[in-house]
């Protein structure tokens, strides 16, 4: 174990620190299981490093909140070259004449967070809070690679604290957000925002799922090897940390601005966002001698870049039909260069931010790109506006079909229902079908897609399954092999399993991780077209909202025939594990949540025990909970939770007893 342990975080090194592959993923994905089924056999004998941890799977309830051992200060802000002189004035007085110079960082934008190392370990990541209490993210934080979860080298101190900023890159939150628009959920307004709220997510499997990366830009402890900046931030680099290697030492204030200048344009082409530079004295000793004020250090300070934004005029306002039938209205602009890119359209989001907008067509409006991947419109230029300009009315009907859009209350957005009849939304429901973590059919693209529909050959997914080759080998593009491989294609999808199919069909709120849960719950298709709202939040993270268009699904004649014919083309339409041996109905109506390690069965053998004697396995504690089984190790907060709710908390020689002594 002690060997797979270094060898897989050795492979996690060189892949995400020095991008590098020399194993096949088959042949890492076979050393990760190798360990997995080790540790699973052996829990006793997990590392503290063991990589395992990276995949997540622990559920916190409740985060601890954890005084800071140094601190963690804000930095004063400016906007201004002037103010900057002034603090190097600042500096170059408290420091007495004595020489100086600066270390210049990129300021990104993301979450502070404090990790604790002792004895090369990762024992605590702790969030920045108000800067003299944190919440304890360990769990979570463990799921992104590029943080050590052990430190080697010479001259490491048993203890030490490193100081990072937690971000989500551009790319990922655009994937989130076309992830999230595809369920027809609301899409994340920015990259900052989002990795907060993930980092505050209870199961750290889906922390793990959205790949948070990690910039560390500070070193603290006793007694560290070197006594500046820039040198422990290169110590940081030989431990293994990522650190940008955007840094920079300047020897005054002259080449700090042409720093801050340089960067202005350039920073635009990082894979992240940025929101300014922070300057920090270089030597340790000058940094202690300058001290502090109440709120933030006098050695440093934060230069904010002005967020790019531009005016030009509002032609006019399109609105987009997704799958789901949401309407997402598009402001049509006057082309205008901005932040590196020509801006031509940019998101209005829906019509609560046209009212608060007061737009008018024709009006010169501010589009901005800070903290932003699109391009949006932040304000109207009210000089610019035209007398009797007319404020926009928003569509009350389809812009495609012409239905009457209906506003779920409570909910931002507008929809058109008629997704039986709706161009945008039938094509959007068969790109979803298609794609790679649904029915992962990629001999099918959107223009494929658009072909057959507009042929009348393909009207909802099940009809793909229905295609001959005589169907295809008439469309444009497509001889006797190309033909082949899309038919071949779509048969090959039959093999895809069950939880995979139920994404695929499409139904609102339910994305990736919330079908793999109801399949694991229901088992097949047949029993959650069965299930009553009661049952459906019995299951595992779901809530009302999820459970009622689950029932509103299938309540629909159409998509229960469309499942039918899905079933008769051959999909999967059950879990392809077999069941736990039913046993005794001892458990029947009885709720447990297992916790900890046990001495006599596995965590698993547990949950398949309760099953086979007719209980429910969920993965939370609350007041409708019968038991939690309780093995050695476990959160303090779930146990402390159970507690206070009063549910019965029991040990293995009880849970033998329930299911009669076994």
């Amino acid at each position: 174990m002690g060997e797979l342990t270094e060898l897989v975080n050795h492979h996690n090194h060189l892949y995400y620190q020095l991008h590098q592959s020399v194993i096949s993923d088959f042949e890492f994905d076979g050393l990760l299981k190798e360990l997995t089924d080790l540790e699973s056999a052996f829990p006793a004998l997990r590392l503290p490093d063991s990589p395992t941890q990276r995949v997540g799977g622990t559920v916190t309830r409740e985060f601890e909140t954890v005084t800071h051992r140094y601190p963690m200060l804000s930095l004063g802000n400016t906007y201004s070259e002037t103010d900057l002189t002034e603090f190097d004035n600042r500096v170059a007085k408290g420091l007495e004449g004595a020489p100086y110079a600066y270390c210049c960082e990129l300021k990104f934008d993301g979450v502070s967070i404090s990790l604790i190392y002792e004895k090369g370990v990762l024992t605590r990541a702790v969030t920045r809070g108000d800067g003299v209490r944190g919440d304890d993210v360990t769990n979570n934080v463990r799921t992104i690679h590029r943080i050590p979860l052990r430190v080697k080298g010479a001259g490491i101190p048993d203890y030490f604290e490193v100081r990072g900023e937690i971000f989500l890159s551009k790319k990922m939150f655009s994937q989130l957000n076309k992830e999230r628009e595809d369920i027809g959920e609301e899409t994340y307004a920015n990259a900052r925002n989002t990795a907060s709220g993930t980092l505050k997510m209870q199961d750290s499997a889906l922390v793990a799922a959205r790949k948070l990366d990690c910039y560390v830009y500070y070193l603290l402890g006793e007694d560290l090897p070197e006594d500046n900046h820039i040198g422990r931030i290169r110590l940081l680099e030989k431990w293994g940390f990522n650190v940008s290697p955007t840094y920079r030492s300047c020897s005054n204030i002259r080449e700090v601005l042409a720093y801050i200048a340089e960067w202005d344009k350039s920073r635009h082409d990082l894979p992240l966002e940025t929101d300014g530079v922070v300057i920090k004295v270089n030597a340790i000793q000058q940094q202690e001698q300058l001290g502090f004020t109440a709120k933030s250090p006098r050695w440093a300070i934060a230069y904010k870049y002005k967020a790019a934004s531009v005016s030009t005029r509002l032609n006019g306002i399109t609105y987009q039909v997704g799958r789901t039938g949401a309407i997402t209205p598009v402001a049509e602009l006057e082309p205008v260069f901005l932040a590196g890119t020509t801006v031509k359209r940019a998101s209005l989001h829906n019509a609560n931010e046209i009212e608060r907008l007061g737009l008018c067509i024709g009006d010169h409006v501010f589009v901005e790109k800070g903290g932003e991947i699109i391009p949006k419109v932040t304000g109207v230029d009210m000089d610019k506006r035209q007398p009797g300009a007319k404020a926009v009315t928003y569509i009350s009907s389809c812009p495609e079909c012409g239905e009457s859009l209906i506003r779920v209350e409570g909910e931002a957005s507008h929809y058109c229902p008629n997704d039986q009849g709706c161009a945008p939304q039938i094509k959007g429901k068969i790109e979803h079908f298609i794609q790679r973590k649904a029915m992962d059919i990629n001999s099918l693209g959107e223009r494929t897609i658009a072909t057959l529909y507009e042929r009348g050959l393909v009207r909802t997914p099940a009809d793909l399954y229905d295609l001959r080759e005589e169907d295809i080998l008439g469309l444009e593009g497509f001889k006797e092999q190309s033909t082949r491989n899309l038919l071949d294609g779509i048969r090959a999808s039959i093999q895809i399993p069950f939880e995979s199919v139920l994404f695929a069909i499409g139904i609102r709120y339910v994305g990736k991780t919330v079908a793999e849960k109801l399949a694991r719950h229901f088992r097949s298709m047949d029993q959650l077209m069965a299930a009553n709202r009661e049952a459906l939040l019995a299951a595992p993270e779901v809530g009302e909202k999820i459970a009622d268009s689950v029932l509103a699904y299938f309540a629909n004649e159409a998509n229960r025939t469309e499942v039918e014919r899905l079933k008769k083309a051959g999909l999967a339409m059950e879990v392809s594990g077999k069941e736990p041996e039913k046993l005794s109905d001892v458990l029947a109506g009885k709720t447990f949540v297992v916790s900890g390690v046990f001495a006599k069965y596995e965590r698993e053998q547990l949950k398949e025990l309760i099953v086979s004697h007719g209980g429910k396995v969920l993965s939370g504690v609350s007041g409708k909970l019968d038991y939690l089984l309780a093995g050695d190790n476990m959160g303090p907060a779930k146990l402390e939770k159970a507690e206070k709710l009063g549910v019965k908390i029991i040990g293995e020689a009880e849970f033998d007893q329930l299911i009669g002594g076994r």
